[in-house]
């Protein structure tokens, strides 16, 4: 992937690199996306949903940066460290190559934790170049005033909210609210720059040469062990590796919650309003990750996972209004809380434009019954792949069961969170449905105690339903809603749900609708917003979920050839790093948050399938 490094901002004035020029780096509690011109321009500290204090990505002038670059004119490569979530920028110029080392230390639950170093070192592999630095941070989403005091080759910048020190191996000089500094290298020479969180017994610390290369392997080591336990040895290993490197970066080793990805705001449309915030652990995505992290033998991760939702999510409370929303919410904070209140950034600019730029997620107040089968999915793999589950565990099982049975039959804003008013989504049916025929399986399988006469009128009376109502015969298709006539890829997970035969004549059907209407160059639109309105203004891209859905859904009806184009084609979307965004734009472009969690377990369960299919 070249870019033209010129100048600072980005090409053509801009000052924006394109969402797919990033590459992300972590430690496991927190995030940073690095671009292709060797700029941070999002970081978040301490903790995945903290504030920014780099944020330029949302606002190239308010946003804060850390500019790194070769201070003459060059093009760029960048890539992963073999194996590892360590990012390696390089830069060719006229006189010399050198490389960018981007990497934050995974470390244990000591008090260095809260350190969360951030190391960017510098080294000159070929003649010789010089280099130009600008760290520019930007607290509380650029809203947060801050001061700097500069020491030798140490900085200081300290907000109301957050302290941080940056110590070199290079000179530092003061420019306004901003730390600037220049170096050329020779051959064979590296310069260091190691930015940390301070306070709470965290005091500054350098990080000279020597301790920088002890980091850097021992980063590297961490994550090849880790990598190591895979399971996988199919056609797309690297890919699917890289999924699960990405997975296990979003993941808030405190608590085992996973971050449906560790941006917000970045659109689904550049200049449209479909800006949010996905900091936050989604139920839906349950099932799948358990899934991910247990087919790829990943035990410990589904095992932590599953130890959030249990201790955070599952457990019934009496002074919920269950009512309003059943006794889940659709999301939930890192450290589990509830509470997400959504509220605009007016003072940012938003991603080329795109405002506004939104914290927090409204979506938390919604009926999305779909999520009840998510969840009971995602502990009938585990109790099944991973542990069997404890009898707590199974009495929480039995009321949320005992609950969707009294209130599957009622309108809720379904799956793509619309903000246009509730109504009879077929998919929340059959997650519904889902959800009480994995709880009577685990019931007959481990002997447990259930009202099974119950839970088997509730589960027939979904499925009578969706075949009496939510097939049109006029389409002959499976439709978005019961007694409509639009369609919705989400209808893909029929099969894969195990509520229809992969070979079923209605589904057929309803795949080649969906191939016609939805489907464009193997990628698939969710729904047509014109004929579904979503309460939303502009257009978005496809999802890549569905995407991959798409994948699987063709492997499953013994379509091999078209799935494992489809497949293939979809591999190309990916970014120069193999990340993909939520969405995929008109002329290839990644949009939307990103990386995303939920496309990359969806190319990893597609990829595992097809594989097995292929044989």
């Amino acid at each position: 992937m070249a870019f033209d490094n010129a100048g600072f901002g980005g090409v053509d004035g801009s000052r924006y690199l394109p969402i797919s020029e990033h590459g992300l780096i972590g430690d496991l509690r927190t995030a940073a996306l690095v671009g292709t011109d060797g700029t941070i321009d999002w970081y978040c500290c301490p903790r995945f949903d903290a504030p920014s204090v780099f944020g330029a990505i949302l606002d190239a002038d308010r946003g804060g940066s850390f500019e790194l670059a070769a201070d003459v004119p060059s093009r760029t490569r960048q890539f992963y460290f073999p194996d590892t979530n360590v990012l390696i920028t390089r830069f060719f110029a006229a006189d010399g190559v050198a490389e960018i080392q981007d990497f934050m230390p995974v470390v244990d639950e000591s008090r260095e934790a809260g350190r969360h170093r951030l190391i960017r070192r510098v080294v000159c592999v070929r003649g010789v170049l010089p280099f130009r630095v600008r760290v520019a941070p930007r607290f509380g989403y650029g809203a947060e005033p801050h001061t700097v005091r500069l020491a030798g080759h140490e900085a200081i910048f300290e907000s109301r909210s957050l302290s941080l020190a940056l110590t070199t191996t290079t000179t530092l000089e003061c420019d306004g609210k901003d730390v600037i500094s220049h170096f050329k290298l020779l051959e064979g020479e590296s310069a260091v720059f190691a930015l940390d969180r301070i306070g709470d017994q965290v005091g500054p610390r350098a990080c000279p040469k020597a301790e920088a290369e002890d980091e850097f392997c021992a980063t590297v080591g961490f994550w090849r062990r880790w990598l190591a336990g895979s399971r996988y040895h199919g056609r797309w290993r690297e890919t699917v590796h890289r999924s699960a490197l990405v997975l296990k970066l979003l993941t808030y080793a405190p608590t085992g919650a996973i971050v449906a990805a560790p941006t917000t705001s970045l659109p689904e449309q550049i200049g449209g309003e479909r800006n949010w915030d996905y900091r936050y652990v989604w139920v839906r995505d349950a099932a799948f990750c358990i899934y991910a992290m247990l087919r790829l033998g990943f035990t410990s991760e589904a095992e932590a996972f599953m130890g959030f939702l249990d201790e955070r999510a599952v457990r019934l409370d009496p002074g919920h209004d269950l009512d309003a929303t059943g006794p889940l919410q659709i999301m939930y904070g890192i450290d589990g809380r509830r509470e997400l209140p959504e509220y605009e950034l007016a003072h940012l600019a938003g991603h080329l434009g795109s405002a506004p730029v939104r914290v927090g997620n409204a979506a938390t107040g919604q009926l999305q019954l779909d999520i009840y089968g998510a969840l009971i999915d995602s502990v009938y793999l585990y109790d099944k792949w991973g542990q069997p589950i404890g009898s707590d565990r199974w009495d929480e099982v039995g009321g949320v069961v005992d609950w969707l049975c009294d209130h599957w039959d009622q309108p809720d804003e379904g799956v793509w969170e619309t903000r246009g008013g509730r109504r009879n989504f077929l998919y929340s049916r059959l997650m519904c449905w889902v959800a009480m025929e994995r709880a009577i399986r685990m019931a007959h399988r481990r002997g447990l105690p259930a009202d099974l006469q119950r839970w088997q009128q509730s589960r027939d009376a979904i499925y009578r339903q969706i075949m009496r109502r939510g097939w049109s015969a006029e389409r002959k298709a499976f439709v978005q809603c019961l007694d409509g006539d639009v369609l919705d890829a989400a209808l893909l997970m029929m099969p894969m749900a195990k509520f229809v035969s992969p070979t079923d004549p209605k589904w057929l059907s309803t795949l080649d609708a969906l191939t016609a209407e939805l489907v464009s160059d193997s990628l698939v639109y969710r729904y047509d917003p014109e004929s579904s309105p979503d309460g939303l203004r502009g257009t978005e891209g496809t999802f890549s979920i569905c995407s991959f859905w798409y994948v699987e859904a063709l492997a499953r009806a013994g379509r091999l050839e078209e799935a494992r184009l489809a497949f293939e084609k979809m591999l190309t979307y990916a970014n120069h790093l193999g990340l993909y965004a939520e969405e995929i734009g008109p002329t290839g472009e990644q949009l939307g948050n990103f990386p995303q969690a939920f496309t990359h377990l969806s190319l990893i369960s597609a990829a595992f399938n097809l594989d097995r299919a292929l044989g």
